[in-house]
């Protein structure tokens, strides 16, 4: 027996489940998403990932800026949907939402809850340099990721991830959960665990001021920092290089970097190589090396590349 769904999410995060799902022979009856909104250098509307997965699918697509108002509500209640599938979505869902599928609403995310509840789980996790996380599935409540656990599948971190990858890792694990936790729905065989009142973290929304690195940080907090904010936005510093024999600041983003021994006065380079010394922290590996850059307006590159177009002299100020 297949179920009938409702899909809700929004970017390309979202789509491997949906897409999982409909490989399963569930009918997905409609999907939610964000609205279409101003993209590129001639700033035309963009349908988002979900968006425009469903259509290719046949799905209709419903993209309103608001769950609150009593017509959105009939409206999602007049799908009859057996159950909500959301990852990703965007929009908070009203109790008359989570109440109208005949199995509830449920969540795909992207953390080890109750640790990481909120917007922005993947990334936080990395800058705090958690050694783990995982895909779960929940169902939803009102709270901010507060519901009771379904399934949960744990994923490592190791030591040089990026948020990018491990993104793409709990994407692809996520849909396979959630395909499972819905065959259980169909069997009556789901069973739910509250989450912990203990650990609770809230990853907020990574804020554009985050992204400059500030290299008076212990070295692994300076590696967590740009592997958690890459690819995007991409963690950024001043750069001095030296042009025509003359020093010139430049803004780079660090796009990923390894942990080397060496030791000096933070925000310097060590040598010609761009080993950059942080400040000391527990293991006393001070010093972190960019291994992929990229220069304002450029494309990125990795380190060889940059140093034949970009000279570095040991003693270079980063800022």
């Amino acid at each position: 027996m297949s179920l009938r769904i409702v899909f809700m999410g929004t970017p390309e995060f979202s789509v491997p489940t949906l897409t999982a799902i409909i490989g399963q022979g569930h009918e997905v009856v409609a999907c939610y998403s964000q609205p279409p909104r101003p993209a590129g250098r001639g700033m035309e509307e963009k349908k988002s990932p979900v968006h425009e997965a469903a259509t290719k699918f046949g799905i209709p697509v419903f993209t309103p800026t608001s769950l609150k108002g009593k017509a959105e509500q009939q409206v999602f209640a007049s799908l009859k949907a057996d159950v909500a599938i959301v990852v990703a979505y965007g929009l908070l869902l009203p109790q008359a939402i989570l109440d109208a599928p005949t199995h509830g609403c449920f969540n795909g995310h992207a953390s080890a809850l109750p640790r990481w509840r909120g917007a922005a789980p993947i990334q936080r996790a990395i800058m705090a340099g958690d050694t783990s996380t995982a895909a779960m599935v929940m169902k939803m409540d009102i709270g901010l990721d507060t519901g009771p656990i379904a399934m949960a599948e744990k994923i490592v971190i190791s030591e040089n991830m990026t948020a990018g990858e491990l993104h793409d890792e709990l994407s692809m694990t996520g849909a396979d959960l959630m395909t499972r936790a819905l065959g259980a729905i169909e069997r009556d065989l789901l069973n739910l665990t509250d989450q912990s009142e203990d650990g609770v973290t809230y990853a907020k929304k990574i804020e554009k001021a985050e992204a400059h690195i500030d290299f008076s940080k212990p070295a692994e907090e300076v590696h967590n920092h740009i592997r958690g904010l890459s690819p995007f936005p991409g963690a950024w510093c001043e750069l001095e290089i030296t042009q025509n024999e003359k020093p010139k600041m430049v803004r780079v983003k660090i796009i990923a970097s390894q942990l080397v021994e060496g030791s000096g006065e933070h925000g310097t380079t060590l040598d010609d190589g761009l080993t950059i010394a942080c400040g000391s922290g527990v293991s006393g590996v001070g010093a972190i090396r960019p291994i992929r850059l990229q220069r304002a307006g450029k494309g990125k590159q990795n380190l060889e590349e940059f140093l034949r177009g970009s000279k570095v002299d040991k003693g270079a100020k980063l800022a």
